[in-house]
């Protein structure tokens, strides 16, 4: 594989980077909503945390992937 294709791949995984923060950024503001308009729905609640812990996860490992940990 050559480094231009490398860059590419690199690249394509800063996108979906930043679309799996946009997308936890707006399950938190979602989880916030619930909980300003008094008596969240429970079931409902916990499900979008559960989507935002499954989005946390899955962020860390394109972070991992763009920035592999070096022992020194």
């Amino acid at each position: 594989m050559n480094s231009s294709a490398k860059m590419d791949e690199a690249d394509v995984l800063r996108v979906k980077l930043a679309v799996l923060k946009q997308e936890h950024r707006d399950l938190d503001d979602a989880i916030h909503a619930l909980h300003e308009r008094g008596a969240p729905d429970m079931l409902t609640l916990q499900r979008l945390k559960r989507q935002k812990l499954s989005l946390k996860d899955a962020i860390a490992e394109l972070d991992d992937r763009l920035i592999p940990d070096i022992i020194a």
